[in-house]
């Protein structure tokens, strides 16, 4: 019988999920100045908030070398395993270059672009592991994944236009406006990059996000019930807990809370919530 690991990157934010669902991870780089550590391992989202309020610039993120993915690919090949890695999005990172770098030097390892990010790779991971308890051959995990990522809903709304004009991703006129007004901008991850799917003037976070589900799911209106993602950083609980009794109103079978890691962390600040999921159910 064929042995197959599935692993993937820290970026997954999977958090207690990686052990328990026996998900080999690599954790990314994050670089506070002139430090280096492991995302999730070494720093974590608390780090990230004082070194920004302390230094205010953001830390650097980075990929692992193709070296550093053949040797963590090469502890699973050497115990007889096929591994198949799922990546954040190559249009967001090298991470996914790389390890498809280092696949070619070696055997029995295959990587897929999960074209996503977050929790978002997480349900291609999970959705991987489902196949591998279903006892699908590698070659037939790969083609479903292949085809899933397509579908896969990652959004997020974002409180703070900080991090992303302190990470050049917004003018500081444009970080202004939108703190003034009370502009919660929506983010959409679409062929694997980002994009600003809608603007929200709300004086509230929570009513920015309601309104944010309701779009969401007009738009994903076929999503697979089996399991939903709430990921967030640093937002009030009864944000999230209010969140969760909407998506039990429709029907999802399994709600998941992940808080941001590190990596993801360093690009979005506090306050940030979406819920992600697959959109190819019937």
């Amino acid at each position: 019988m064929e042995k197959i690991k599935i692993t993937c990157d820290s970026s997954a934010d999977l958090n207690s999920l990686f052990e328990a669902n026996d998900v080999g991870v690599i954790p990314l780089f994050v670089n506070l100045g002139e430090e280096e550590f492991f995302d999730g391992v070494t720093v974590t989202p608390d780090d990230i908030y004082k070194f920004v309020d302390e230094k205010g610039i953001l830390p650097k993120t980075a990929a692992r070398s193709p070296e550093d993915l053949k040797d963590f690919f090469k502890q699973y090949t050497d115990e007889g395993y096929t591994v198949i890695h799922v990546s954040i999005s190559s249009k967001l990172s090298m991470v996914c270059q790389n390890a498809r770098m280092a696949a070619k030097e070696m055997q029995n390892v295959y990587v897929i672009d999960s074209k996503s990010l977050s929790t978002g790779t997480g349900l291609v991971v999970l959705s991987a592991v489902d196949m591998v308890k279903q006892g699908l051959s590698a070659k037939e995990i790969c083609d479903k994944l292949e085809k899933r990522v397509e579908s896969v809903q990652a959004s997020f709304v974002v409180n703070t236009m900080e991090y992303l004009h302190k990470g050049g991703r917004c003018s500081g006129v444009a970080a202004f406006a939108a703190s003034a007004l009370k502009i919660k901008p929506a983010l959409l991850v679409e062929n694997g990059a980002i994009s600003v799917y809608k603007k929200y003037m709300s004086r509230t976070g929570s009513r920015a996000i309601r309104k944010y589900l309701e779009d969401i799911f007009e738009q994903f209106s076929t999503p697979d019930k089996t399991r939903i993602f709430i990921t967030h950083t640093e937002i009030e609980q009864e944000v999230v807990d209010s969140v969760r009794e909407i998506l039990k109103e429709k029907g999802f079978e399994n709600i998941l809370e992940t808080v941001a890691g590190s990596t993801i962390t360093s690009h979005c600040g506090p306050g940030t919530l979406g819920v992600l999921y697959i959109n190819d159910g019937e």
